[in-house]
């Protein structure tokens, strides 16, 4: 087995080999797929991905970027990498061969993987595991009914709420439609209580919600007028994600974003998707039933004195002294640091 590592859209060749294997993959994601290079919403710089190979048959595949000195190949809420489920060992450990070849100039290099991917081979090669929360997960074989039915009891009252008060959803398709969910965009991404890292322009918005074989934009209005989108993610027969949501504030009282979730799931359901994953494990999401998919992050630090892991860990040491602390104490010592960190 042995690796190729591809900066651009694959080959003719190479593209067929890599989307027959992602009908093995038991819930294929669009970040794991060719399409990746397509996407304007990737974070950093110099796109990338690594394909383990036995003979002309894809294996494995890892995609990521480069952020400075640092590579991640995936995010909390995101992982970028899978295997067909043969030859699990050799194929991640091709890949991680790989993924070392394309880092070979970076201080730091991060892989997240679902908890039920173990990256032993990694960790064989200096990669340190740690555990994170992940995200939200749903089960979409069992039908929209089902799913509805083990939401808590306050967001199916919510979504009948939305639904009472005149909140209607729709799909975008027009370019007015795209014009006005931007619009929301905008206006969320300036409310005081977001903090929003960069910005995404019209243009980058709108060609990611023009990739209709991989997303859907759909648009909560309220007579007429948009008041909150969700943006979601998907391979065709594999994962749905909810990639991106926003709203006015003035309209959050009408649970526009509860409905949009569900409008969502069923739609899902109804393409014949397998997963859905809500993008994190927050208490809004909490609501939708599911289960909690952990994530783990596979680590490597080549800094001098692994700076990276010296800080997370003397980090993890307070936060445990401080849980050990009378709560005076605590909260007190927790108010200093904030004060500090401003």
């Amino acid at each position: 087995m042995n690796f190729k590592i591809l900066h651009e859209f694959p080959s003719p060749d190479l593209e067929q080999a890599w989307r027959e294997y992602l009908k093995r993959v038991e819930v294929p994601s669009h970040y794991d797929s060719p399409e990746y290079f397509l996407d304007p919403l990737r974070r950093g710089n110099r796109p990338f991905a690594v394909l383990a190979l036995d003979g002309n048959r894809v294996k494995g595949a890892l995609t990521g970027f480069h952020l400075d000195r640092t590579v991640l190949s995936g995010l909390l809420s995101r992982p970028q990498i899978n295997t067909d489920g043969t030859e699990v060992a050799a194929t991640l450990d091709t890949l991680a061969q790989g993924l070392l070849a394309e880092a070979s100039d970076a201080d730091l290099i991060s892989v997240y993987a679902w908890s039920s991917l173990d990256l032993i081979p990694f960790s064989r090669h200096g990669f340190r595991r740690r555990q994170l929360l992940g995200s939200v997960v749903l089960d979409l074989t069992r039908g929209a009914d089902a799913l509805f039915k083990e939401f808590t009891k306050d967001r199916r009252r919510n979504i009948r709420f939305a639904e009472k008060h005149g909140v209607e959803v729709r799909e975008a398709a027009t370019a007015q439609d795209i014009v006005d969910a931007h619009t929301v965009y905008s206006a969320w991404r300036g409310t005081e209580r977001k903090q929003v890292q960069g910005d995404w322009s019209f243009e980058s918005f709108e060609k990611t919600v023009s990739l209709r074989n991989n997303r859907r934009l759909f648009l909560a209005s309220l007579s007429g007028k948009v008041i909150a989108i969700n943006i979601f993610r998907f391979f065709p027969g594999g994962l749905f994600e909810s990639a991106a949501n926003s709203s006015l504030d003035e309209f959050i009282h009408l649970k526009p974003n509860d409905l949009l979730q569900w409008r969502g799931i069923q739609w899902a359901c109804a393409q014949g998707l397998r997963r859905h994953s809500l993008g994190g494990a927050h208490e809004f999401l909490l609501r939708f039933g599911g289960t909690v998919a952990p994530v783990h992050r596979y680590r490597l630090d080549r800094t001098f004195f692994r700076r990276h892991d010296l800080k997370e860990s003397l980090g993890d040491t307070a936060r445990s002294l401080l849980r050990s602390t009378p709560s005076v104490v605590g909260e007190t010592a927790r108010r200093l640091l904030r004060n500090k960190a401003r």
